[in-house]
């Protein structure tokens, strides 16, 4: 753990105390917040927030001499930087924490707490989650009794906001142009940082590699020596989980057994009679830690048979962590055999046949078991090739790199040969010298120490398991007891394990070890552990100087170690750093103010033999200054040779050539990489600091993820998180890296105090490091992915965290807080006035944009209807003409006609209707009809026009969910004023009941007329509007921001648009249409009621409530009459997308054809939804439906159908009367943002595609103008969609719940250019753009794109976005994201996502949906919230009802599973 030191005072002097906080008086407290809001806002810099600050803190703050002593930090951190954990005598009881808080490093400890004292005041909103997610109970989850519903996320938001005000990192200054005007910052260096100022470094020499006499020429060779000299000589000892010694190997078996072995490989292995191996083969070796007797002989007999060993771990299941990686190592290194054991080949998992199952991503093997019953004995004439060291490949050591891939590092015979003969020479190693190994032998230190150069001196290995080591951490150190060994390999982590224990034995002496080599010693904290085990062991016969730290990597092998003491070397080193300095790559001893500082040991000398440089680890590996950071690089024959067939990395790291600072070579050798990070300190020692793959360069700033794990523990941290089970890494969002910590939270922390010890890890690490964490997650016990052997795979935690996989129970995200690069918001710049917008356009070439649809006055077509002035009128006429011509058929689930009507059936239900009202009411009164979809609701609207009543078309209340659909009808029927309301028996029953009471006060309905049974009367007579600009009827919805808008249509209206859409459709008699829409409001209604009296044609209608029960009603409907022409709405299309996506053929053996389709159309009041069009295109291309058939249409409030796209295929578009295929560009989305349309090529970053919502219908003019100022805009330029048409709606009847809505939204006019034209503005933005396209009179066709609603738009950092594009964006980031919904609450984003999975999924989302909105919309998410799917309100049209569930979020009425506040 890094040791740090901190005074402090001068820091905490300027942060005013809780204590104090609350003696100053309101108005420099007021004066206080001010000034954080100036800093904030970036209105004041850095410096002089501090200075003012200071000024107005002075009069309060007590003087330094009297410092408060709340304030004062224990002296002791200054007095030494060296701990004294003398053991303590008292009794205490040995519960856990107790040893934990005797081991933990104190002077960083108290750093940590000296930093989180400034802290104290801020208050975190804490999460909500569900219960059933909690892996505890939360004390938070239940609101208290006697508090108002809402208060509990209000609090939190408001918290939340308070959180934010503080001040961020000083403002950047410079900018980066990210390939648009968008500008994202770049962190400019700051020019006060510091900067190396010493000499340029000399390489470092070794001492040289010494004679030695009767030195053997291989290993072989000395394997072959002592094997017969001294075949008695004890050479490895094992242990079994007890303890106990189970078998020692001796030279003479050692030479024996891997003859045997060499020979069986060689000779008695086949394929097809040909030997399965030959000389330089690669072999696995797959062998479990507690058995190094077995791995030793197969490592031996693999080097006698000139076969290439690659020892790898023993994969436990078809998935560990990392193991896929493995697989593709032993695919590259052509692998196809694996040696084993019996035990653990019977251990491996199995597949059907009883072979060792295939490993993913892993090559097919064969597995051979080296028990002594399948080798044989070699005849007597058989000997192995015993050769010197050559530079051919000896055996292949895997490691795994920070990304997580494996590579496999190839060592010759002759360099394994100079590292043992280095490390013999560094250690001072004798002949016969017994060691105790506690490392896994497979590979570094423990295969260097334990398996090679202790067969090259004949010495005795003990070889502890890490089995053992986890059932007696002293084991080590009784063996070292009871073997008088000599020497111990061990790392930090067994000393530290070994604190914890030792006070179980009082009898062990460690006085025979002349060295303790700390493997890790590399590793900054590992200092700490030394320290910490010197203090205890002292006592018990160890000697401070016998603690050897060495430094290694695989690349470079050992690369320095510090030599035992008989060997005259200078004494030991400790450099205690500045971490700021340390942060910029410069080392600086101890800074003034101390509060930060990491407290490292040397490494020892140079191995010999070598020569050791430092250079700069990025770019051009330049030599570093002498007070430089860099990476150390090794020039040796002792060092690993390539990456197996992986020539391009080989050469970037075995060959890199450092030059000084004018480019000259410093050394004609190459020289290795270490990925150590360090410098030289006096006495030519080596200082290691972090290594590569722990480095995070945020914001240009470097930090060691040792050193940030250091931090997070020296937070109490043995209450909630498991020591040892933390993983720190960084991910890359929007152009820098981000922090993230993960760590096991233990099964007793509650989560009030897990949360309290994240925001204080988050704190400290901010104190000590000068930098944010980005996302800090607490998983369940025991389920990150483990290392072979104990530890944390990082790679694979970092993979699991990115792709939503980890599952954590708690996360905290900081976007707020470390994102500093975002965009400078945009300033809205004056406004240019119209006039000079429209001059400016003319000289730019551009057109100003306006369209219209074919011009009535010249379409000449027979059209009877024509004559009537009034719809009922046309009814009239039909009934007359042709009396049993079949206007409408119904269809129920089962798909079979439930009703129908002809035109006489229908005028005669509609006299009844009207005959019924005219004795009960006035001319002119509202009638509210509340029918479920069929033929009532539609003979009904025609009787109130035959009595002079007003219809309102009502859905009706919902049985199974009254509570929320009753109050809608209410709501209607009362502020449509309607006087009266039809309906029929079942829901007239319905209105009254007990259950209706319960959502309305049911005495208040006005009249409820049934009309099941209406006496067959006829009415008088029909009564005659006396001007076609009277009210024909009311049209109500409720729009997706939750308003209710009842808009009034004329009668002239309403023949307009019956006309509009026959010619735009090319409807008559003898035409039929499929319709699967609702029937009460918009085009829907038009479609149902209107258009087939009007034209003639025979309306076919599918309620789509039925295709809840029967998914393929609609499309085997449309098959079954060969229908030309269909309506549907995108909630219909994706229940069928649904439903039906993989039974296509099942409805192709039904006969379902859709060939016969020549235009379906969606009925919408949005952006059309492309993805959906396109994947219900592509699912019913294989019954036959053209994908040129599907298209959008585009209708609002104000004109319910402003475009349609009309029949594009068969006879008529041969004649040249259909309209072109619907486009679609490509814009940017971040240009969008600004109101400006930029056309950009498919698939280019930012890009969205947009579909034009259809062709605009006859007698339409749309024009595009700016909302604020009102003037018109030119072509491509973002704007509000203006309408005018002779069937545009007179005006709102009233705007429930915005009564002062818009008088201008149906009568306004251009501010400038053409003043005179009455339009209606559609309250939607969108674009025109003449295509290259021309329609059937030769025109270019202008295509008209809508972008979406202004209403729902967020403005956010001075820019528009469009919820739409922000849920795309979340939906794609994980698989079990079923839907999304943004909206803006003070100023923040709130994403809620609905969650189809586990409910353990939930926490996953939080860190994905806040990468994928920052990295596409430079947004930061501010809440996430995670709710059950169909939590998000949707309305008829399947439009999602943001507003509403804002207000539901608000009320605290979702029942989310998971709410995250980001920070």
């Amino acid at each position: 753990m890094a040791e740090r030191s901190s005074t402090g005072l001068l820091t905490m002097m300027l942060e005013p105390t809780p204590a104090l906080a609350m003696t100053l008086p309101a108005e420099v407290r007021e004066k206080l917040a001010e000034l954080e809001l100036e800093l904030s806002e970036g209105d004041i810099t850095q410096k002089g927030y501090e200075k003012k600050r200071g000024k107005l803190l002075a009069p309060y703050i007590p003087q330094i001499q009297g410092v408060d002593p709340s304030l004062q930090i224990d002296n002791r951190i200054q007095a030494s930087s060296q701990v004294a954990l003398q053991g303590s005598k008292s009794n205490k009881s040995r519960a856990a924490n107790t040893r934990d808080e005797r081991f933990r490093s104190d002077l960083h400890t108290e750093a940590v707490q000296a930093a989180l004292a400034k802290y104290k005041e801020r208050k975190m909103p804490m999460p909500s989650k569900r219960r059933s997610v909690l892996v505890q109970s939360s004390v938070e989850a239940c609101t208290p009794p006697g508090v108002p519903v809402n208060s509990r996320v209000s609090n939190k938001i408001q918290q939340l906001l308070n959180t934010l005000k503080r001040p961020k990192r000083p403002p950047l200054r410079e900018f980066f142009v990210d390939d648009f005007e968008e500008l994202l910052d770049v962190q400019q260096p700051d020019p006060n940082q510091p900067k190396p100022e010493g000499q340029q470094m000399c390489p470092l020499e070794g001492e040289p590699l010494g004679v030695v006499t009767n030195w053997p020429p291989s290993l072989p060779a000395a394997l072959q020596r002592w094997g017969t000299t001294q075949p008695k000589s004890p050479c490895l000892t094992a242990l079994d989980n007890a303890g106990k010694p189970v078998y020692t190997l001796t030279y003479g078996k050692l030479w024996t057994r891997s003859q045997k072995l060499a020979y069986t490989l060689l000779n008695k292995l086949s394929s097809r009679n040909e030997p399965l191996l030959v000389p330089g083969d690669r072999v696995a070796l797959v062998f479990p830690n507690n058995d190094p007797v077995m791995f030793m002989v197969a490592f031996y007999g693999c080097l006698l048979a000139e076969l290439v060993p690659v020892p790898i771990e023993v994969p436990l299941t078809r998935k560990d962590a990392g193991s896929q990686q493995i697989g593709f190592l032993l695919g590259s290194c052509g692998v196809t055999l694996a040696l084993t054991t019996d035990a653990c080949q019977k251990g491996l998992p199995k597949a059907q046949t009883g072979e060792v199952a295939t490993f993913k991503g892993w090559p097919r093997l064969l597995w051979f078991v080296t028990d002594g019953k399948h080798v044989v004995k070699p005849p007597k004439d058989w000997h192995p090739p015993i050769r010197e060291a050559s530079n051919d490949i000896a055996y292949i050591e895997y490691k795994t790199s920070k990304e997580g891939s494996t590579m496999g590092i190839t060592v010759s015979h002759s360099a394994m040969l100079a590292h043992c003969h280095a490390l013999t020479q560094a250690c001072g190693y004798t002949e016969g010298e017994t060691i105790t190994n506690v490392l896994d032998f497979k590979r570094e230190a423990g295969l260097w120490h334990g398996v090679l150069t202790s067969v090259m001196n004949r010495m005795h290995v003990i070889s502890i398991p890490y089995s053992l080591m986890k059932v007696n951490p002293l084991s080590w150190i009784m063996k070292v007891h009871t073997y008088k060994a000599r020497v111990a390999v061990v790392k930090s982590r067994d000393m530290h394990w070994s604190l914890l224990a030792q006070r179980d034995q009082r009898d062990i002496s460690l006085s025979s070890l002349r060295m303790l080599i700390v493997a890790d010693g590399a590793n900054p904290w590992s200092i700490s552990s030394c320290d910490a085990f010197l203090n205890v062991f002292q006592s018990r016969g160890l000697r401070p100087e016998v603690i050897c730290p060495c430094a290694s990597s695989s690349e470079a092998m050992t690369v320095a170690i510090r030599r035992p003491p008989e060997m005259g070397v200078p004494p030991p080193g400790k450099a205690v750093l500045s971490m700021g300095g340390l942060s910029h790559g410069v080392i600086r001893v101890d800074t003034e103010e101390k509060l930060s500082v990491l407290t490292v040991q040397d490494v020892g000398q140079v191995m010999p033999g070598a020569l050791v440089c430092v250079v700069r680890a990025e770019g051009i590996p330049y030599l570093c200054q002498t007070d430089e950071v860099g990476e150390i690089c090794v020039s040796s024959g002792s060092t690993g040779v390539a990456y197996y067939g992986l020539p391009g990395m080989t050469k970037n790291i075995f060959e890199t050539v450092p030059v000084t600072p004018s480019g000259i070579p410093i050394s004609g050798r190459p020289f290795t990489r270490t990925s150590l990070l360090g410098f030289v300190g006096p006495d030519s020692l080596v200082f290691v600091v972090g290594k590569m793959d722990g480095l995070m360069v945020v914001s240009g700033r470097r930090h060691n993820a040792d050193d940030v794990v250091a931090t997070a523990l020296a937070v109490e941290p043995m209450k909630f998180v498991y020591r040892g089970r933390i993983a720190v890494f960084s991910v890359s969002v929007l152009h820098d890296e981000r922090i993230v910590v993960v760590a096991e939270q233990r099964p007793d922390a509650s989560e009030e105090d897990s949360f309290q010890w994240m925001s204080r890890v988050l704190q400290a690490i901010d104190s000590i490091h000068q930098v944010g964490v980005y996302c800090l997650a607490l998983v369940p016990a025991n389920t990150l992915p483990k290392a072979p052997l104990g530890g944390i795979h990082i790679s694979e935690t970092k993979q699991r965290f990115l792709e939503g996989a980890l599952h954590p129970c708690n996360v905290l995200m900081c976007p707020h807080t470390c994102v500093t690069n975002l965009p400078k918001p945009r300033q809205k710049q004056p406004e240019v006035g119209p006039a000079s917008m429209i001059v400016g356009n003319l000289v730019a070439g551009k057109r100003i944009a306006q369209a219209c649809g074919r011009d009535l006055g010249q379409l000449e077509d027979n059209d009877q209807a024509r004559k009537f002035l009034y719809i009922q009128d046309v009814l009239q006429w039909r009934a007359q003409a042709t009396p049993d011509h079949p206007l409408f058929l119904v269809l129920n689930a089962k798909g079979t006609v439930s009703s129908s009507a002809s035109c006489l059936q229908l005028h005669k239900r509609a006299e009844r209707v009207a005959a019924a009202l005219m004795g009960r009411l006035n001319t002119g009164d509202h009638v509210a009809l509340v029918y479920p979809p069929g033929i009532d609701l539609i003979a009904t609207f025609y009787g109130c026009l035959y009595a002079g009543c007003v219809p309102v078309t009502v859905r009706p209340p919902h049985p199974q969910n009254l509570a929320t659909t009753l109050p809608t009808v209410k709501m209607i029927v009362e502020v449509s004023k309607s006087v009266c309301i039809l309906t029929t028996q079942a829901i007239t029953k319905l209105l009254k009941s007990k259950e209706a009471a319960a959502a309305v006060d049911i005495k208040s309905w006005p009249t409820v007329l049934d009309t099941d049974d209406l006496p067959r009367k006829k009415s008088p007579q029909m009564y005659k509007p006396p001007t076609p600009e009277m009210l024909a009827y009311l049209d109500f919805s409720v729009s997706t921001t939750g308003i209710l808008a009842g808009v009034k249509m004329s009668h002239a209206a309403t023949s307009a648009l019956c006309r509009s859409i026959k010619l735009q459709c090319e409807l008559y008699p003898s035409r039929q249409i499929a319709i699967c829409l609702d029937p009460y409001c918009g085009l829907g209604f038009a479609l149902w009621c209107l258009c087939s009296v009007y034209s003639g044609h025979q309306s076919i209608l599918v309620p789509p409530l039925e295709l809840e029960s029967n998914a393929s009603l609609w499309l085997a409907a449309v098959s079954q009459y060969k229908v030309r022409v269909t309506f549907c709405s995108y909630s219909v299309m994706e229940m069928c997308t649904k439903g039906l996506g993989s039974q296509t053929e099942a409805l192709r053996l039904r006969n379902v054809n859709l060939s016969c389709v020549r235009t379906c159309m969606v009925v919408a009041e949005e952006r059309p939804r492309i993805a959906l069009t396109q994947s219900f295109s592509k699912i019913f291309k294989d019954l036959g439906l053209s994908p040129r058939a599907v298209s959008t249409t585009f209708g609002c409030r104000v004109n319910v159908a402003i475009c349609l796209q009309p029949n594009r295929l068969g006879k008529l578009a041969e004649q040249g009367t259909a309209g072109p295929d619907p486009t679609t560009v490509y814009v940017d989305m971040r240009a969008l943002r600004h109101d400006r349309v930029r056309l950009v090529e498919r698939g280019s970053p930012h890009s969205l595609p947009l579909m034009e919502s259809g062709k605009i219908l006859p007698g339409v003019k749309v024009i595009i103008a700016n909302t604020e100022t009102k003037g018109p805009l030119g072509d491509s330029h973002l704007g509000e969609i203006w309408v005018s048409s002779p069937h545009n709606a007179t005006g709102y009847y009233t705007v429930y719940g915005e009564e002062a809505l818009h008088a201008d939204h149906f009568n306004t006019k251009l501010s400038f250019g053409d003043t005179q034209t009455v339009w209606a503005r559609t309250g939607y933005l969108g674009f025109l753009r003449r295509t290259e396209l021309t329609d059937a009179s030769g025109e270019r066709h202008d295509a008209l794109y809508v972008v979406g609603s202004l209403d729902e738009t967020l403005e956010l950092r001075g820019m528009r976005y469009h919820p739409i594009d922000i849920e795309t964006s979340v939906i794609r980031s994980h698989k079990s994201i079923a839907e999304c919904a943004v909206f803006t609450w003070t100023n923040l984003l709130v994403v809620v996502v609905e969650l189809e999975g586990s409910e353990q999924e939930a926490l996953d989302l939080v860190a994905l949906v806040t990468n994928v909105v920052l990295e596409e919309h430079y947004l930061i998410v501010g809440v996430v919230v995670v709710v059950d799917p169909g939590v998000i309100p949707i309305n008829s049209r399947g439009e999602k009802q943001r507003m509403h569930l804002r207000d539901g979020f608000l009320a605290d009425q979702l029942d989310p599973i998971y709410v995250a506040y980001n920070m």
